[in-house]
């Protein structure tokens, strides 16, 4: 019977009427899903593990927690202790509610912006939140504070120069094919070869063995790990990329402490990861607008003295009234503003989402910047210039190769009857070593120091498209420019010049040598008429690629790849003007394999063209559109198909540890095997505590 019929059968036999009530379930306790600074003490509750995140005294970042509240409840107070004492700041902690998606509407975000910490030694870290029903939850995690030692004469400038994606085998490949080798003895050294100390780096991000650019280069910048295509700032529980906890990097710190310049420079949209993770703090690297205007806005204010590279896509308003009004790609949504608890406790800009139509050449010429659009302008810039900004062309900048065979150089004709770099529409661009020359020239004249980051960043761009002939010259002028940073530090000895990678690109390895002629491979490569069949069966069948049924490719490949003694001593004659090889295509042409590499064609010929870069503005239209639009349509009329590793068509970064060199004040720490966030804190031992010069 129910409960009403109980009732009144009590009633009728007049006895006590007895309700039945039902508990309700008491509410969930609240629970801390993220603490950051991340680190291994929290996500796996292991304090043997090594701690993860760690700064430099003084060095200001970010404390942030999200807390999901429990059932219905909202979390209503949130406070963060060190060592057991709450932190005390001017700043005060903020709740927000997290955007990301599997909260609770109660949950918040904690967040006390711009914490220091001046004591070395680990530290514990600890959350403690409330809910509106009284409940709480405490979390525990850790970071380092790194010791200074006074240890000698202090080194003023730092130098890192960088080559994305660059490994082992890509410095062996450039000194093959710049300096030559005969009886087992090289001919000579590259500029990176001659520097004193050398070991090997981890290249891990936050988030996994492989890392890309942005976390590859905020590792040396900042000494922390981020996660990939995060730079400046550990990850959060919000969508907006712009509001993440940040980390200070070298250059603002040493901006800051003691009045040090900040030089970027490279061969990329200075938009692109590696520039970008020097100074701007984003949980995206593609939102481009938002990235330039904060180099305007923020990394100037801080430091920011010299920018070169490529770009202008992004710096042009949207509004342009001329023939290169297409180049423009400035969006609102790639733009940025931040929360004012950001702005406030950083004493940041706060940016202005939506002003797509900012011409921000025209800012940086108001802050007192020279503006150079060319390597004529570059090269002519005034000796007392203390502020330069060089943009050479609308995205990425064209490669070595490229820029050698363009109209003010070699002026070879591509195959548009003009020089590839007049397709681009901006042919005089620089080469890396005058771009260098110039960035150290503006950035000397600060007493108190500067932090350069000089980039060859085709490098990797080459790589991945796997043209090995483009990132062989890449890695060539790159060493150019790593020459102009020593014949710098050799004159000014409280300097230290670090030479790196971010991460291995492409899986590479010398494989060995061509055995045939140049005219011999053409006539073999005149005869191979399979390749066509199989890039119609690699793009008609859904990227099912069919291998082929004869031996035609395989042909062509024996009869070309000498490996061991078939290899040799290939000879890359070298230009007498610009001191490159005169080409690439020689008799004994070395021969590149990618353990990373996508489906691709092979014929043992310099590609007349790069492929379609789809970061330039007028890649869809004519001359541009004409290029190949990937590996697997190059090479494809003569070609031997080689089946990837990976998908889809290009080569991918690899988890290789890669080497570091080192001159100058400070250079005898880079020996042996280090964490990549290890090269930022040798460096700024030397900077901040000294080092005894070798």
């Amino acid at each position: 019977m129910n409960r009403n019929v109980n009732s009144l059968l009590a009633m009728a036999l007049g006895l006590a009427t007895v309700s039945t009530v039902v508990a309700r379930p008491p509410t969930p306790a609240p629970t801390v899903t993220r603490l950051t600074p991340p680190s291994q003490l929290f996500s796996l509750g292991d304090p043997n593990l090594p701690v993860v995140a760690r700064f430099l005294p003084g060095q200001r970042f970010d404390l942030q927690a999200t807390v999901k509240a429990g059932g219905s409840a909202v979390i209503t107070n949130a406070w963060f202790s060190v060592d057991g004492s709450p932190v005390v700041s001017t700043n005060p902690v903020t709740l927000l509610t997290p955007t990301a998606s599997g909260f609770t509407a109660g949950s918040k975000i904690a967040t006390l912006r711009a914490y220091s910490n001046i004591t070395p030694g680990v530290h514990t870290l600890t959350v403690t939140a409330q809910q509106n029903d009284g409940s709480s939850v405490s979390a525990t995690g850790n970071f380092e504070v790194v010791g200074i030692t006074a240890s000698g004469r202090k080194a003023k400038n730092i130098i890192v120069c960088l080559g994305d994606g660059m490994g082992i085998a890509h410095r062996t490949a450039a000194r093959l094919v710049a300096k030559g080798s005969n009886l087992g003895k090289s001919n000579g050294k590259l500029n990176m070869d001659t520097m004193p100390f050398t070991g090997l780096v981890e290249t891990a991000s936050l988030n996994s063995i492989v890392t890309d650019s942005a976390p590859g280069m905020a590792c040396y910048s900042s000494g922390n790990k981020a996660q990939n295509s995060q730079e400046g700032v550990f990850p959060d529980d919000t969508t907006d990329a712009f509001d993440n906890p940040r980390v200070e990097y070298a250059g603002e710190y040493l901006h800051r402490t003691q009045g040090a310049s900040i030089g970027i420079v490279t061969t990329a949209d200075v938009f692109d990861a590696t520039p970008a993770a020097c100074a701007i703090h984003t949980s995206n690297r593609g939102l481009g607008t938002g990235i330039i205007d904060q180099y305007i806005d923020e990394a100037v204010p801080n430091g920011l003295t010299v920018l070169l590279g490529g770009g202008r896509k992004w710096f042009l308003p949207a509004n342009t009234n001329s023939v290169k009004q297409a180049t423009s790609v400035r969006a609102s949504s790639s733009d940025y503003t931040l929360p004012a608890e950001l702005y406030t406790a950083w004493n940041v800009a706060p940016g202005v989402k939506g002003d797509i139509n900012r011409d921000v050449i025209a800012d940086f010429v108001s802050a007192g910047f020279t503006y150079a659009p060319d390597n004529t302008t570059l090269a002519a810039i005034p000796a007392n210039t203390t502020k330069l900004l060089g943009i050479f062309s609308f995205s990425n900048m064209n490669v070595a190769k490229d820029k050698l065979d363009g109209p003010n150089r070699r002026n070879v004709n591509g195959p548009n009857g003009v020089p590839v770099v007049n397709d681009y529409l901006l042919p005089d661009q620089p080469m890396l070593d005058d771009m260098t020359g110039k960035a150290l020239q503006v950035l000397s004249k600060n007493q108190n120091g500067f932090f350069l980051m000089v980039e060859g960043a085709s490098i990797d761009k080459q790589a991945h498209l796997m043209d090995s002939d483009r990132w062989i010259l890449e890695a060539i002028e790159f060493d150019k420019a790593v020459g102009r940073a020593l014949d710098f530090a050799k004159t000014n000895i409280d300097t230290l010049v670090i030479v790196t990678a971010d991460h291995e690109c492409g899986g590479i390895n010398i494989i060995g040598a061509s055995t045939k002629t140049k005219s011999q491979r053409d006539a073999l490569l005149a005869s191979n008429s399979t390749a066509t069949q199989v890039v119609t069966n690699l793009i008609g069948n859904n990227n099912t690629v069919q291998l082929f049924t004869n031996n035609v490719g395989t042909a062509l490949r024996d009869k070309v790849v000498g490996t061991y003694d078939s290899a040799g001593f290939p000879v890359y004659p070298k230009s007498v003007t610009d001191g490159y090889p005169v080409t690439m295509d020689v008799d004994q042409k070395i021969i590149i394999g990618y353990a990373g590499g996508a489906d691709r064609f092979e014929n043992f010929t310099t590609a007349p063209t790069p492929l379609q870069d789809s970061q330039q503005p007028l890649v869809s239209v004519a001359p541009l559109n004409t290029y190949p639009a990937s590996a697997a349509f190059r090479g494809t009329a003569n070609g031997y198909f080689i089946s990837g590793a990976v998908p889809p068509d290009q080569a991918v970064h690899t988890a290789s540890d890669i080497p570091v060199s080192a001159y100058g004040r400070g250079a005898a720490a880079y020996t042996g095997v280090m964490d990549n966030t290890d090269v930022f804190f040798k460096a700024m031992q030397a900077v901040l505590g000294g080092a005894t010069r070798p």
